[in-house]
Parts: structure tokens; sequence; C-alpha cells
């Protein structure tokens, strides 16, 4: 029984995988390929989560696709919107014919002797292996399978339902009870609001505070250009205006964090009714964009705390009661339903095994390279988006670079590229934040460096001239078949900082 074979295998069938497909079939269209999704259905992370008021927390015009603009009114979108556009996106250029469901990529295996990436893939109780020259991971960092609970004390006696964001029961009934959401991230700001519009109460409670943006659900400006002008001329104007504001507030956050510091405490002080304080719900103890700025569309939260069908407490849980929470002011909280919006679990590469020639590849022993691809590693990216900005922006531009690699590629006879490292750097987390959820996992995942291309750059600008101009060659050995060796390991030095 023959093995398939195809030119590229793109896994996962999200936001990231289409617009990675789209790119492949129209600049390479002689390459075969095809998308391996481990769900049933199609878009990652817009079909996964359904908990109530689920929405962009990025503008629709960087985070939507350059080729196909977004055209609803919303700048900010709901979930459903998002999810309709990926899959209309599919479906429109003929991307839906080339996706296989249920289809998990378990292991990746390189040969240098035939170059070509074996992987492995369970198929509900069958597994199967199809082989490829290009392996192309747009499968995220977090893990569809499980999201992060803390070992909370006394859980067990709670008498009501408690339930995380990422599992959420489609016939959870909130509408006059008593909810208590845990966390001050994105999905906490975003189910406080929607879900105090029936509950009786909803408090969020939170460990410490995240800095909180308040901006408009429609962009003024974008509207006025779209009414003038074709929609993809309109996109691209509106796409770069957005690019930008963002890194323009981002560069200020970072070289004058005391300055934007005021600027965010102002405008949230500006919005909260008088008896809820600035000071310690709205405070954070870390500078802007060491976390991700949390973004509320026309200001729902702070309407909903004016309402007074929210409120917050910033404390640390003593223990769960039968009846809500006791926190270690004393302060008992009373709650029918219990969200845990405590964040997701990283995982690497889908938790597939990687091997090359033979011996496991350990990405915490790695470099990314250029923020797409893996030191030691042929023939092989990843697909990592921004923490400053929308995860679109970097996604389609490491899709046009994969595609502009497998070109020169092809037209050089060369069948194999690997990134080497070949110096000492000192090394920091792939992602640049402090959150929890990347801290828990940072030696799952490969590291950046200290010196480029192995830094990881928070600038579309600088990203968008490298990726489409850059040197090819940089760090990067090619090969053909008269010339194929076993890449060699590829491991990093230094010590890990951050």
């Amino acid at each position: 029984m023959s093995i398939e074979h195809l030119d590229v295998v793109i896994v996962g069938a999200g936001l990231s995988g289409i617009g990675a497909a789209y790119r492949l079939q129209t600049e390479l269209p002689g390459k075969s390929y095809t998308i391996l999704e481990a769900r049933s259905n199609s878009g990652g992370t817009w079909d996964l989560f359904k908990y109530p008021g689920i929405r962009s927390d990025s503008d629709m015009f960087t985070l939507g696709y350059p080729f196909r603009p977004w055209t609803d009114a919303k700048a900010i979108a709901d979930g459903p919107s998002i999810l309709r556009y990926v899959r209309d996106t599919a479906r429109e250029n003929g991307i839906d014919q080339k996706i296989r469901y249920n289809q998990k990529v378990v292991a990746a295996s390189w040969s240098s002797e035939t170059a070509t990436w074996t992987a492995t893939i369970a198929s509900g109780d069958r597994i199967h292996v199809l082989t490829c020259n290009f392996l192309y991971l747009c499968s995220g960092y977090y893990s569809y399978d499980a999201g992060y609970t803390p070992d909370f004390p006394g859980l067990e006696t709670f008498g009501g339902t408690v339930v995380h964001p990422q599992f959420w029961p489609e016939d959870l009934d909130y509408a006059d009870k008593k909810v208590v959401v845990i966390g001050s991230g994105a999905t906490a700001v975003t189910l406080v609001p929607t879900m105090s519009r029936t509950a009786e109460h909803v408090t969020m409670l939170q460990r410490s505070p995240s800095y909180i943006l308040s901006l408009p659900s429609s962009d003024k400006i974008a509207d006025s250009v779209r009414k003038i002008l074709p929609d993809k001329l309109a996109h691209s104007i509106v796409r770069w205006k957005s690019v930008l504001i963002n890194l323009g507030f981002y560069q200020l956050c970072r070289r004058s964090p005391a300055r934007a510091k005021k600027i965010l405490r102002l405008a949230a002080k500006r919005q909260l009714p008088q008896d809820v304080p600035l000071d310690p719900h709205f405070t954070p103890t870390y500078d802007p964009w060491d976390q991700r700025l949390c973004v509320v569309p026309d200001g729902d939260l702070f309407k909903a705390l004016r309402s007074g069908k929210a409120s917050i407490e910033t404390d640390t849980i003593d223990t769960f009661t039968e009846t809500g929470i006791r926190l270690s002011s004393g302060t008992e909280l009373e709650a029918d339903i219990i969200v845990t919006a405590t964040g997701l679990k990283m995982e690497a590469c889908g938790g597939m095994t990687i091997e090359v020639d033979g011996e496991a590849v350990t990405l915490g022993e790695r470099y990314v390279y250029k923020g797409m691809m893996i030191s030691g590693v042929p023939n092989f990216a990843l697909c990592v988006g921004y923490t400053n900005a929308s995860w679109t922006l970097r996604a389609d531009l490491t899709s046009m670079y994969v595609c502009r690699l497998l070109s020169e590629m092809e037209k050089r006879g060369h069948t194999t590229c690997v990134p080497q490292v070949n110096e000492d750097m000192d090394q920091r987390p792939i992602l640049d934040l402090a959150s929890g959820y990347v801290m828990r996992a940072v030696e799952q995942f490969p590291k950046q460096g200290s010196k480029s291309p192995w830094n990881m750059r928070q600038n579309y600008i600088l990203d968008r001239l490298h990726s489409t101009l850059g040197n090819l060659e940089d760090h990067m050995e090619f090969s053909g078949p008269a010339s194929l060796t076993p890449a060699s390991v590829g491991k990093p030095s230094g010590r890990v900082t951050r």
C-alpha cells in the first residue's frame, strides 16, 4: 500500500491555517497541499469558544485577512461573525475542499535521506501516515483539550455550577442568577458585561487588575473611507491606519510607561462610578504591555459597573464554600454559578512529538528563527502571532515568507532548508509577556534570542520589510538531493532571561 505524499501539509484549519492555504495556492499554485484539522469543524478558536459575548480583542481590519476586506459594520466583532468570515473565505477560495477533519497529527519525523516529513495521524481509533516536503503548523499555542484552572481550596464543597469558558455548556441558564467570574483578562471583561444583562448580579473577582482600554466598536474613519473608496483600497488604508496607531501606542507604552499608565488610568477613572475606586481595582502593578491590554468595546464593562448589575472585587480566595467564595479579607461572595476565567493551557506544536533523523527534538532547547522556524529543524514552520497587535498580522507575514522560501528553493533546485545557530546568545521566552499562562509553559517552547534573526520583534512594519525583502540565506542552510546530510542538533546555549 503506497503512502500519500504532498508538497505541503498545513496543520490547523483556523484563522491562520485558512490564510496560509490562500497564500500557498495563490503564490505557488503548482504545489499540492492539504489542511489537517484535529477537530470536526473549521474555525479554530472561533469555533471552539462559545461563551457569552465572545468577540475579538483586536480590530477586524488587522485581525481580518489583507486579501479579503472586512465589510461588517463593527470593527470589534463578535465571535459568530468572525467564524462566518473565516469559513466564507475558505469556501470562496475552494480551501474548504482541502480540509481533512478529525485528523490529529501526533508525531512528525524528518528524514534527511529522503528530504521528507512523515506525519503520524490519529483519526478516531485509526492511525495512518502521510509524507510531505514541508510541514507548516498553524495550530496556535494553546491546548484545545484543556483550559487552566488553579487548585482552588474547597472547590468540591461548592453547591452550585462551576464553568470554564473554554467548555461553556450550551444549556447553562444564568438568568436571574448570582454569578462570580474569576479572572481579569480578556475573557473575564467580556463575560461580565454580557452576563450582567440577564443575571441578577455578576461579580468580577480578580487577584490583580489588568490595564483596560475602552474603544468604540465601530470605526468612524473606516466607515467614511469605505463609503467613497472600493473595498480593497479602503481595507488597505484602514488596515495601515490601525497598524500605525496600535504600533505607536505600543511604543509609547514601552518607551514611556509612566505616561502610558497615566493615560490608561485617567481614561478608566472617567468611566467608573463613584463607589468603585481606581485603586486597587484598575491599578496594575506592572507596566503596560508587560501583559496584554484588555479592550472593552464602547466601555461596556464600565457601563455594567455603573448600572449596579456588576461589581468588582480585588482580593485572593481563602476557600470556596457551599454557597460561594470566602475571600482572604473575610468578605463572602454568594454565587449560583462560578466562572473560572483563569486562562489557557499552553501547548507547543499541538502536542505532537518531533524527530529529526531519529533524534527527538526538545523544543525548549531550540531557538525560534524569524519568529516562524526552529533551529536545527528542516523544512518546518510554525505560525505565532503578535502579542502587541492582532494575530493575523504576523500570521500572514509568516505564510508569505514560507511561500517565498519554497519558491526560492524550487528555483535553485534545493530540497532542504534548515536554520542553524552558530553563536551564543541570551534567551527569552518566545512570547515576550509576563502573563501567568506564558510563564507556566515557558520550558515547552523554543526560545527567542537576543540577536537577529533569533529575536521576535513586535513591529509589523519592520517584519513586513524583512519578510518580503530580507535575505533568505541569513543563518539558513540549503541543500539539494546530491548534498543531503543529517541536520545538526542546533541546540542553543546561554542563560534564560526575561
